[in-house]
């Protein structure tokens, strides 16, 4: 019988990853996610003579692999993507999950929805312009969401004479700024989308370059996805409470482990109430078992009958999250309007959502040279600052260097539900000592 060390060796060793790619507008991100596509033999023939009979239309001689991810027409039409487009396939060595995310300023917010649950983030670069604003706000928006690894992209290098110089420098650049922000690897890439040099095969401009192609690397970087190392969470999305004349006592609270394990027998607390229990059962695919690990969706049951509902967490009490009203994190501001001191929000975390006020916008990140701008007084489209947010109740929330899913939260309009901004929690940016250890080891007024 397999050790549930084993298994969990097993969850760990996965084969998935999940990327993103971003870069400013004709940066070349969707011809590069085509051609991965395309020259990786991952595209079905009718979605390639799809794409040949668009591009016959439109006169080019050879198809449009961008089609392949711009698949509004709005976004065919005008020549740049404007959602982020998922994108499945594999090859002998791994399964992927990619986000194709827009690189328009103004659809920045779906940079950060592709990028939120990324192992890695490729960024384009257009050889000619070098770095600019918009890579550095994606290079940011990376960092803060803790990305743990970064592509520096350096493409259409075929318009730039496959100059080993022009790719050195950019690289140098980028490298620079992104160590900066505390992403702990960085690997740049000479590329050539639309030729294909150095996406999938090996590229016979540019003999300078010794290392891997882009799909190579996306092969062989290490990714874990061992979310039972982490401390156990439970938020509760519903209670099962059948009373039928077969279950007439049953209780359960059904979720999805945000991290870590739990077991039957083990102690636990319920936040924010603070009481605690014993797990007396879980139940999963309608069986019973003993022992159940992120990211399995379970039924608990407790030994004790106590007030639980939609939005309580449930945590081992040796290890349990403390709770506060006084949430400080950094936000990427989404929303067209302005988030300003005194706003009043919902915040959404995890099944949970309360009522909240903005209560300081201490600062706003300038991407320049990622100075701080002390006190904006409001933050705007695409801004990155900290916040201090007073709940309406307590939350249970992690640091998000500590859990990307308990540590996060949304800020939404509680006139019609718009997202605001998406938030971290705890500190912003990784310190260059932390990358150094990783890379070694209605009453609104309260």
């Amino acid at each position: 019988m397999t050790s549930t060390t084993e298994q969990f060796a097993d969850l760990s060793a996965t084969t998935l990853l999940r990327f993103a790619t971003a870069g400013s507008v004709d940066d070349g991100k969707s011809t590069l996610v085509g051609r991965l596509l395309h020259d990786s033999k991952s595209v079905l023939t009718d979605q390639l003579e799809a794409v040949e009979a668009v591009s016959a239309q439109r006169g080019q001689d050879a198809p449009d692999l961008a089609l392949l991810t711009d698949g509004l027409r709005a976004e065919r039409e005008q020549g740049i993507t404007i959602d982020v487009a998922y994108r499945y396939f594999a090859t002998a060595r791994r399964r992927f999950i990619l986000a194709d995310t827009p690189g328009h300023v103004q659809y920045t917010r779906n940079m950060v929805t592709g990028a939120s649950t990324a192992d890695l983030a490729v960024v384009l670069v257009d050889a000619r312009n070098g770095v600019i604003e918009q890579t550095r706000r994606h290079a940011a928006v990376a960092a803060l969401l803790r990305v743990p690894h970064v592509v520096l992209a350096v493409n259409k290098m075929d318009l730039v004479g496959y100059e080993e110089a022009v790719f050195a420098s950019i690289a140098e650049e980028f490298t620079a700024y992104a160590s900066d922000l505390g992403v702990p690897e960085i690997t740049a890439i000479p590329i050539s989308a639309l030729a294909g040099d150095n996406v999938v095969e090996p590229s016979a401009h540019m003999d300078w370059y010794g290392g891997p192609t882009v799909l190579e690397h996306l092969e062989t970087v290490p990714v874990s996805h061992d979310l039972t190392a982490c401390p156990a969470r439970f938020p509760v999305q519903y209670v099962i409470r059948p009373q039928t004349a077969e279950h007439p006592d049953y209780r359960g609270y059904a979720g999805q482990i945000a991290s870590g394990v739990l077991r039957v027998g083990e102690a636990v607390t319920v936040l924010p109430s603070g009481r605690t229990s014993v797990i007396e059962g879980i139940d999963a695919l309608g069986e019973s078992v003993d022992i159940a690990w992120a990211p399995q969706s379970v039924t608990v049951r407790l030994k004790d009958d106590i007030d639980i509902s939609r939005g309580d967490l449930i945590a081992p009490s040796a290890s349990a999250p403390a709770t506060t009203q006084d949430v400080v994190a950094t936000v990427c501001h989404v929303a067209d309007q302005p988030l300003a001191v005194g706003a009043r929000v919902l915040l959404k975390h995890t099944t949970r959502t309360v009522k909240a006020i903005v209560k300081e916008i201490p600062s706003r990140l300038t991407l320049d040279d990622l100075s701080q701008h002390p006190n904006p007084g409001q933050l705007v489209a695409n801004d990155i600052g900290r916040v201090v947010v007073r709940t309406a109740e307590p939350l249970a929330l992690d640091a998000y260097a500590d859990s990307r899913r308990t540590g996060s939260f949304l800020l939404i309009d509680p006139a019609d539900g718009t997202t605001l901004a998406a938030g971290m929690a705890g500190e912003s940016f990784a310190s260059r000592a932390e990358t150094t250890v990783q890379a070694d080891e209605e009453g609104w007024d309260f």
